[in-house]
């Protein structure tokens, strides 16, 4: 199988004619797929102002934004769908006589597309977010053939950003007649520990040839460079048909993966027949055991863990949708360095590449198909197709994700509308069944939340969801609002003792809450906050906002304009931390003290936040022109006491109880200097902290997560700009105009920061800091040598780094 995403030809709108194999698209774009068109400059504003929108009548678009998009709005951020056409010219592949087969992969095209060879048309695939193939046999032709597939984001389909096109990675196969099924290797182990495994390698293949006919599979097992195992069986596979062979491997002191050591074993099959290797596949996968029941909870290779999660939508922030390999693994790498272990994939199956990345790095995963069944959450979304496809959708996601070690449950649905309802009820039960026949140790869960709804139901009226699901995902279970100050956990488990709970979403406000039930709960298996990362869309989730009276929305206030995205997240979309994360830390025992400073408000205003929403909070004792007035401080410890210091002299203390959840709040009026905050417990010292005043803004530094890349263009380096003093500190609220330039083998992909309020274009060369931060994201352009990027900022001191990329061995 080869890649087949480069020199694609695209264009924005719809054409007449573009399927036929004769059209010319001489005139169109060329670019690399993976692609989101819904990121990219609306035609004709790239050099459009920051203001947009102002004059609260016309129709201003700016960058990727349109205040009066038909479809959407703020729940996709403002962003444009619409139609867009790809195409692709190509030699024909060579396969083995006489029947070989040539077969186009496409892992996630958002949405609603249509593919046609040399005019001929191979078919439609509704949903934008599992793979489809087609065979392209039939109609491939000596010389050039033409590719062309139209891709209809049209309509309010989504509720979240969703991002535009073929947004994930296209794969060419060739094979003989004699050929291993799509996603046809299934790897189990249906004993193992420490001391022995037992490995069951089943591949089916298939005949598409007109006679019986005998094929030899070879399964080899490598660990590293190690063999560790090899196995040749022999099979009769019929003609026009298909048998499945389990090829069995047995090995001594196997190497376990789990979130702490994910080790990794590489399979190769390889199929034979009359004397020639007619397909093959490669397969990474990890050996463990997975165990759940309410009395000793989750448990990997029999050692007790507990999912300390996270929901992630799948965009990446200033490159969109765009499924680039590096920018899914970083966003892994984050959550994994900051003491998340798990990941639930909300509302959507993810990209390969980010379950490739969970697999390396240890990360565990809620694999989720479906946000809505037959019933609506948006005009136009999945309901419209749920009854014809669910089983080929499903289907695709699990047979491509069954072998990712980092699979511990499968959900089937969120929050949807018909969950307990009887018609609900047996579509959850026929959506379990079918993931048991896939995955027979498979665990199905799906997100319940409170009857918001159907009028006049309770949280008893939800139950009947429950009975299809081997694992109760709980969105919000704990004490809320929303369910009227219940703890549906306890209660639940007092009516229900086998029951396994998770909870699949929570406030980040109430982390210490949750962690609570989870760490004293052993049915209660785990906690994934809303949300570990910002996305784009349900835009303003989290926003919090000054008014004169306190808010009452569970949105927070509604002052301080437009947002495009829900800033919710205990990271920014740029991968910065958040105030809420390092209360976190503290929660997960990471830290054992913390301190943020919220923004100043105005006299007689009040800060209004909701559910979902954290206050405006800064690391930092730097507030110019505010002398004297009373700032509020917190504290986060599990200490049970908190002294305060500013400039050496004690400003505050405060015993901490259980009702102070972890938190100590002091009012002190800012003077410029040192602000120290000293944690203890039972009167000895465990922990302290310091902000300190900060100069004048003087110049930038530039920092690359990674100096050196490889010269495919499947990697990236997120170049972080920071405004600093001439001390060499952050200036921790600075926001000024950067403009970036790119010289060598690389190009700027994108540009970006946390601001969800920054409707400005992710292409051009120029981004505003936001807290003193933001980014460029550069891409290689495939060739070895160096990239330079210099950051410009006007009566600033400009910088400069240089990157390196290089061939990657074979």
């Amino acid at each position: 199988m080869r890649g087949f995403n480069d020199n694609w030809r695209f264009y924005r709108g719809d054409v007449e004619g573009a399927e036929a194999a004769a059209f010319n698209d001489a005139s169109w774009r060329v670019l690399d797929v993976p692609h989101d068109w819904s990121i990219e400059d609306i035609p004709g504003t790239e050099v459009a102002a920051d203001a947009i929108w102002t004059d609260g009548t016309s129709r201003i678009p700016s960058g990727p934004f349109d205040r009066y998009a038909s479809a959407g709005q703020n729940a996709t951020g403002w962003t444009v769908g619409g139609i867009g056409w790809y195409r692709k010219t190509f030699g024909k592949p060579e396969v083995l006589p006489p029947a070989g087969k040539t077969e186009i992969r496409f892992e996630g095209v958002y949405m609603n597309s249509d593919v046609w060879l040399n005019g001929v048309h191979l078919g439609n695939h509704p949903y934008g977010y599992t793979e489809f193939v087609y065979d392209l046999s039939p109609h491939l032709k000596d010389g050039d053939n033409v590719i062309a597939v139209r891709v209809n984001n049209s309509g309010h389909n989504s509720r979240w950003y969703s991002g535009s096109g073929i947004f994930r990675k296209v794969w060419i196969k060739t094979a003989g007649e004699m050929r291993i099924a799509n996603h046809g290797v299934f790897i189990t182990t249906p004993k193992l520990n420490m001391e022995f495994a037992q490995v069951e390698i089943s591949v089916n293949l298939e005949n598409d040839g007109a006679l019986n006919r005998e094929a030899t599979v070879w399964a080899r097992l490598m660990d590293g460079t190690r063999i560790a195992g090899v196995i040749r069986q022999a099979c009769i596979v019929p003609a026009a048909g298909s048998q499945t062979v389990t090829c069995v491997l047995q090995l001594q002191g196997p190497h376990l993966w789990s979130p702490d050591d994910p080790h990794l074993y590489l399979t190769d099959v390889v199929i034979e027949a009359d004397g020639k290797v007619t397909d093959s596949e490669t397969v990474m996968t990890g050996l463990r055991t997975v165990e759940i029941d309410a009395a000793r909870g989750l448990r990997i290779n029999g050692q007790g863990i507990k999912l300390r999660g996270g929901c992630v939508h799948h965009d990446n922030g200033p490159i969109g949708s765009a499924s680039i390999p590096r920018a899914e693994q970083r966003k892994v790498e984050i959550l994994k360095a900051n003491g998340y272990n798990a990941i639930r994939t909300s509302h959507n199956p993810p990209s390969c590449d980010f379950l490739d990345a969970c697999d390396r790095l240890g990360i565990l995963v809620i694999d989720e198909a479906f946000d809505c069944w037959e019933v609506q959450k948006s005009p136009d979304d999945y309901h419209l197709y749920f009854k014809d496809w669910w089983q080929r959708d499903l289907e695709s996601m699990i047979l491509r994700d069954r072998n990712h070690p980092c699979v511990v449950l499968w959900s089937i649905g969120n929050e949807v509308s018909e969950r307990a309802l009887p018609h609900g009820v047996e579509i959850g039960k026929a959506l379990q069944e079918f993931v048991h026949n896939l995955v027979p140790t498979g665990k199905v869960t799906a997100a319940i939340t409170w009857p918001y709804d159907h009028d006049g139901q309770n949280w008893q009226d939800m139950q009947p969801a429950f009975t299809y699901l081997d694992v109760g995902g709980y969105n919000y279970g704990h004490v809320t609002r929303y369910n009227n100050g219940v703890d549906e956990f306890a209660g639940d488990h007092v009516k229900f003792p086998e029951r396994v709970m998770v909870g699949t979403e929570s406030f980040p406000g109430q982390a210490f809450q949750y962690s609570e039930a989870v760490e004293n709960s052993s049915w209660i298996i785990g906690d994934f906050v809303w949300t570990a990362i910002d996305y784009m869309g349900e835009a303003g989730t989290g926003r919090a906002s000054i008014r004169k009276a306190a808010s009452t929305s569970r949105y927070g206030g509604e002052s301080g304009g437009l947002w495009y995205a829900a800033y919710c997240g205990d990271f920014d979309l740029i991968g910065n931390k958040k105030p809420a994360s390092y209360f976190r830390d503290v929660v997960w025992r990471r830290s054992a003290i913390e301190m943020a400073v919220q923004r100043p408000v105005p006299k007689g205003w009040t800060e209004s936040y909701g559910d979902w929403g954290w206050s405006d909070e800064l690391r930092s004792w730097t507030w110019t022109d505010f002398d004297g007035v009373p700032l509020t401080v917190r504290v986060y410890t599990r200490g049970d006491k908190v002294t305060l210091l500013l400039n050496g002299k004690e400003v505050g203390s405060k015993e901490l109880t259980p009702a102070d959840a972890l938190k100590a709040e002091f009012t002190v009026p800012y003077g410029p200097g040192e602000l120290k905050a000293v944690a203890y417990q039972g009167g000895q010292e465990i922990g302290n902290m310091a902000f300190s005043t900060v100069g004048q803004a003087r110049k930038l530094v530039l920092t690359a997560d990674r100096p050196k890349m490889k010269t495919s263009r499947d990697d990236l380096s997120y170049v972080i700009v920071k405004v600093v003093d001439d001390e060499g500190h952050m200036v921790p609220d600075a926001v000024v105009p950067i403009s970036f330039s790119v010289k060598g083998v690389g190009e700027l992909a994108a540009v970006g920061n946390g601001n969800p309020k920054d409707f400005s274009s992710f292409r051009q060369p120029r981004r505003d800091t936001f807290h003193g931060v933001c980014v460029a994201v550069v891409r290689p352009t495939g060739q070895a040598g160096t990239i330079e990027i210099q950051a410009a900022s006007e009566n600033l001191e400009n910088a400069t780094i240089t990157l390196n990329t290089e061939e990657q061995a074979n």
